[in-house]
């Protein structure tokens, strides 16, 4: 586990305390082994019933403000609540979009 996912765990588990938190680091897929820049992130947590896909994203983006200041160039993210998980989880594709170099160049 990096640095950088340790503290996105920390900072998630935190603030949302989700029932399901589950973390990736794709930078080698973009920038290179022993990068830090991409990641995915699978957060399921109570604190986003209510709330829309969009606000949901915010939460997550605004609790790693931080990360995109210093060196986190893109994160995947799907945020959803247990009962959205329990009845998407045999059907989740959580697939990132393709980099388009932001970080390579």
């Amino acid at each position: 586990m990096t640095a950088r996912e340790l503290r996105i765990r920390e900072i998630i588990e935190g603030s949302l305390h989700p029932t399901l938190l589950e973390i990736e680091n794709e930078s080698h897929m973009h920038s290179g082994p022993g990068s830090e820049t991409h990641f995915k992130v699978l957060v399921v947590a109570p604190a986003f019933e209510g709330k829309s896909r969009i606000d949901r994203q915010r939460m997550v983006n605004d609790l790693l403000k931080n990360e995109m200041q210093t060196g986190l160039h893109a994160l995947t993210q799907r945020a959803l609540t247990p009962q959205e998980f329990e009845n998407q989880k045999d059907a989740l594709n959580f697939i990132s979009p393709e980099c388009r170099g932001g970080s390579k160049r």
